[in-house]
C-alpha cells in the first residue's frame, strides 16, 4: 500500500494528500521529522543510512527521520519513527520547525524534535546500517572530510550547531 502523504501550503496547512511517489515526481510541499538524539555527554546520534533505501543510501543522518504521513501530526511521525527505525522509544521534545528549500527537493516544513537517549538502539536493518554517538567536533571533522550527509541534517547541524 502506498504512503500517503499531507501536501501543505507556505503556512504549513493542509491543502491535500497524495502518494509519496507523486510528492516527489510533482514536487509538492509536504513535512517531515528529525529526532536528534543525544546522550548525557551531549553527544549527538547520527545513523548510517542503509545501502538499501531509495535516498542517500550510506549517507549519515539524524538518528531518527521520515515523512509525515497524512493524518499525523509531527510528535505521532516522529515517535513511529523511532520505533521503526530503531526499534525503541523515548521521551521528545519539541526543538524547531523550519522551511527546508533545496535544489532539486520539494519544499519541506523540517520539524526536530530532541531526546537524551541511553538505552539500547534495535536498529531496522532494512533502514539503517549502523548508529553511533558522535561529538559535535567530531561531525564536523566528518563534515570537512567529505563524508557523505543527509541534507536535511546538514541543514539543521549548520542552522543550529556548528
Amino acid at each position: 500500500m502506498p504512503e500517503i502523504l499531507d501536501i501543505v501550503d507556505l503556512n504549513d496547512r493542509v491543502i491535500s494528500q497524495a502518494t509519496r511517489d507523486e510528492v516527489y515526481a510533482k514536487s509538492l510541499h509536504h513535512r517531515i521529522v528529525h529526532i536528534l538524539i543525544f546522550d548525557e555527554a551531549g553527544r549527538m546520534a547520527m545513523q548510517k543510512r542503509s545501502q538499501t533505501v531509495s535516498y542517500c543510501p550510506g549517507y549519515w543522518s539524524t538518528a531518527v527521520g521520515g515523512h509525515v504521513q497524512s493524518s499525523e501530526n509531527y510528535e505521532q511521525a516522529a515517535l513511529r519513527e523511532f520505533a521503526e527505525e530503531l526499534g525503541t522509544s523515548c521521551a521528545i521534545e519539541f526543538f524547531s520547525k523550519d522551511l527546508y528549500e533545496a535544489k532539486g527537493s520539494p519544499i519541506k516544513f523540517v520539524a526536530a524534535f530532541k531526546a537524551t537517549y541511553t538505552g539500547v538502539f534495535n536498529p531496522n536493518p532494512d533502514d539503517v546500517e549502523t548508529i553511533d554517538f558522535f561529538a559535535l567536533q567530531e561531525i564536523k571533522a566528518m563534515i570537512d572530510r567529505g563524508e557523505k550527509f543527509h541534507p536535511e541534517l546538514l541543514f539543521l547541524l549548520n542552522r543550529y550547531f556548528i
